[in-house]
């Protein structure tokens, strides 16, 4: 019997990935079924399923109904959404970050909102609406929504001295989301809180990000005028 004992999904995920670098699963080969390998780890089936779905999105195994679970013969690179904590992206860049609340209630969104997050409509969820500075110069104005019933204890959390980006990342998990890129023209209201002209051009990213097939929360990050985005390779 196995003496490995593995308590969260993402340590199995780990091991998985483990297992097809160092080619004890080849490729094209077909990997032991969730049962036995929740008995191998000592965890449960749910905790081996979530972590061969992540592996799987990520184009490493090739997973067929009825026909088991194979190492991909020819692994498809995939984009993976690795969402970043604002305070450290401000810090690594050599400036001191700060951090305003302006908004943070219970309310019905727009019909878009509920649409997207797919929740029903009428129904309230949790915004919160905040600016990042750094040097105490606007960075990203940050406005959130989030679903209380995927993530109770937002309710009991004020986002005064932490913001929403950096509290969800560490206390509500997700298995996968969505993401895009564009340029906007910044209206007034965003415009006299990033201090700069109304129309000016601003970078922004929407993401909505899901714990299987329930929303976890949906943000749109601007970004002053200026912002550089950067990335690893």
């Amino acid at each position: 019997m196995n003496s490995l004992v593995f308590r969260n999904w993402q340590s199995v995920q780990d091991e998985v990935l483990r297992r097809i670098r160092t080619r004890m699963w080849k490729p094209g080969e077909l990997i032991p079924n969730e049962a036995d390998l929740a008995q191998e780890f000592g965890c449960a089936r749910s905790t081996v399923n979530r972590a061969l779905r992540a592996v799987a999105e990520a184009g490493l195994l090739d997973r067929r109904r009825k026909a088991g679970t194979r190492v991909a013969a020819q692994p498809v690179a995939k984009a993976t959404l690795n969402i970043a904590v604002i305070r450290r992206e401000v810090e690594e860049r050599g400036r001191k970050y700060s951090y305003q609340r302006i908004t943070r209630d219970l309310r019905t969104p727009p019909l878009d909102v509920s649409a997207a997050m797919r929740t029903p409509a009428k129904t309230a969820l949790m915004y919160v609406r905040a600016l990042h500075l750094a040097d105490d110069a606007p960075y990203a104005l940050e406005s959130r929504w989030i679903n209380p019933h995927v993530v109770p204890g937002a309710q009991n959390e004020p986002f005064q001295n932490v913001s929403a980006n950096e509290w969800l990342l560490q206390n509500a998990p997700y298995t996968h989301g969505e993401i895009s890129f564009s340029a906007l023209e910044a209206e007034a209201e965003d415009a006299a809180v990033l201090a700069c002209a109304q129309g000016s051009a601003l970078f922004a990213i929407d993401r909505l990000t899901w714990d299987d097939d329930a929303s976890v929360t949906k943000v749109r990050l601007l970004f002053a005028p200026g912002h550089q985005m950067r990335t690893v390779l």
